[in-house]
């Protein structure tokens, strides 16, 4: 391995249900992220977002690690890792304090956020992320500064997102076994986010759909934040599961005939178009398989029309309703299906865009997909110092019952 780089290193890790990535990137003051070496390997042990096999997944991660670690020229010792399994929750705690009239001064924010500390706790579960968002002076609700106003109380929305212990502590043990640290879990929507959409849009209002390999995650932001998750137990690799078992082929023939002849939209010349495929156990030199595209359409129809339902009873739930204005964006390997965007703009009636990360320096073309969105994302969270509510010791504290979401959910559902 080479010497270490004098900038200091971020490292990434997304471990996925189909595919194991690192990345290695350096910061270089107010040019950003430089990225020096990435790393790619088949996921084994892990089955919808969740650890399964503790054995495959450390070795998986070991080899993706040292991949972009030759690439880079330096070694890392500790990680950022996704997760993005479901049950992750998403809440919006609120907490005031009284000030007695005088101009808020930053001792005054930094008692606040302590007493935000308290306001966290989620019984039994892990809390990924406790990020102060708006504040509150008095009355006025959405304030971003609100050191020099006067004001008689103070409140801040702090955004909190948590998960099961169990699933969290297989992810940081096949880490280590791997002789890696781990320097934070995130949250996957957290990181696509990052990646894929602009400071207006999660301003505005937008719905993110990441949709992996095995899970679809559907979140909302509003207001600057997540306001709503849900989880879907599908994705891309059951498309492919469906192709393969239908015409009796292994997997990664699936996974080619999905690739370079799937559509989430048919056509009439499907019926004409002659598709090969060689069969599971066919003699060598034996004659392939025919089918059209259009059987091959059908099955990958069927498990469109199931996911993308799914995704709009998410957004249902979510408040994600009304008007036609408010976007979707697309984005995890399931968007990279030929045509899913122009399919789901029709069944949702609004406007639906694949989200790719943003461009870094270095970042190779292949890594430049939306199947990359929570890496690149993560690597950004990384660089960009976000502070943390957990990280403040804390006294006791006065939580608000109904805190900014029951606000933000009620405005959504006035204004989608």
């Amino acid at each position: 391995m080479g010497q270490p780089v004098e900038q200091p290193l971020i490292a990434v890790l997304d471990i996925g249900s189909s595919k194991v990535s690192a990345m290695i990137a350096t910061l270089h003051g107010q040019s950003g992220l430089t990225v020096l070496g990435t790393g790619q390997r088949e996921s084994r042990g892990v089955k919808r977002g969740y650890i399964t096999d503790m054995a495959a997944s450390e070795f998986a991660v070991r080899e993706a690690v040292e991949l972009a670690e030759r690439m880079s020229g330096v070694t890392v010792e500790e990680v950022w890792a996704s997760y993005g399994a479901g049950e992750l929750v998403s809440d919006v705690a609120n907490v005031e304090v009284e000030l007695g009239g005088h101009a808020v001064e930053q001792a005054d924010v930094d008692e606040l956020l302590r007493h935000g500390k308290e306001a966290i706790n989620r019984n039994g579960q892990v809390v990924l992320h406790a990020h102060p968002a708006l504040y509150t002076i008095d009355r006025a609700q959405g304030v971003q500064q609100p050191i020099g106003l006067h004001a008689s109380r103070l409140g801040v929305d702090i955004h909190v997102i948590a998960a099961d212990p169990s699933p969290l502590r297989n992810i940081d043990t096949v880490i280590r076994q791997a002789h890696l640290g781990v320097k934070a879990i995130v949250a996957s929507p957290i990181a696509a986010a990052l990646a894929c959409l602009s400071d207006e849009e999660r301003e505005l209002g937008v719905a993110l759909v990441e949709m992996g390999a095995e899970v679809t995650n559907v979140s909302v932001h509003f207001g600057g934040m997540l306001v709503g998750l849900r989880s879907i137990p599908l994705g891309a690799k059951d498309i492919t599961n469906d192709i393969a078992g239908a015409f009796a082929v292994q997997r990664r023939d699936a996974e080619r005939l999905k690739c370079f002849y799937g559509s989430a939209m048919t056509s009439p010349r499907d019926n004409h178009e002659m598709i090969e495929a060689t069969q599971i156990g066919a003699e060598p030199g034996a004659e392939p398989t025919k089918l059209t595209r259009a059987q091959l359409m059908m099955v990958i129809r069927q498990r469109v029309e199931e996911l993308v339902g799914g995704i709009e009873a998410a957004l249902k739930a979510l408040g994600f309703t009304g008007p036609v204005g408010r976007q979707v964006v697309l984005t995890g390997g399931g968007a990279e299906l030929k045509n899913i965007a122009d399919y789901m703009q029709g069944v949702l009636g609004r406007a639906v865009r694949v989200g790719r990360p943003k461009q870094l320096t270095g970042l190779p073309d292949a890594h430049s997909g939306p199947a990359f969105s929570t890496l690149v994302g993560l690597a950004m969270l990384a660089a960009s110092g976000r502070g943390d509510v957990r990280d403040i010791a804390v006294p006791v504290a006065r939580v608000g019952k109904k805190g900014m979401m029951g606000r933000l959910i009620d405005a959504m559902k006035g204004g989608y």
